[in-house]
């Protein structure tokens, strides 16, 4: 079992600011940025390279989630960053796939 469905179970407490039947946000423990949140599939999917055509409506939701996250944390107006890592050189540390809602401050381009 992975540390977010570990999360996703509430055996980890986190700092929850969205939940659906299909997605959970919760605020990064190490934050990028003033605004940091995870938006992560309840469906265990490795990373976004093993995901197949059979989820795409998840895929679609998980996307379509991420503004209404935004949305809720105040990030609308003046913008934010989505960021999928994808390996290890990609910057991926946990293999569930989850999306980073990044914002509350200007970002710079291109990243890290």
């Amino acid at each position: 079992m992975t540390l977010f469905e570990r999360i996703i179970a509430r055996e980890i407490p986190a700092e929850i600011v969205h939940e659906d039947d299909l997605v959970f946000a919760f605020h990064d423990i190490h934050p990028q940025a003033p605004v940091h949140i995870l938006l992560i599939p309840k469906k265990p999917i490795a990373r976004i390279a093993e995901a197949t055509a059979a989820d795409a409506a998840l895929l679609g939701h998980l996307l379509a989630t991420a503004p209404v996250v935004a949305r809720k944390a105040g990030l609308t107006e003046s913008g934010f960053r989505l960021v999928i890592n994808n390996g290890r050189d990609g910057g991926e540390s946990v293999p569930h796939l989850h999306c980073h809602i990044l914002g509350g401050r200007p970002l710079s381009w291109p990243p890290g």
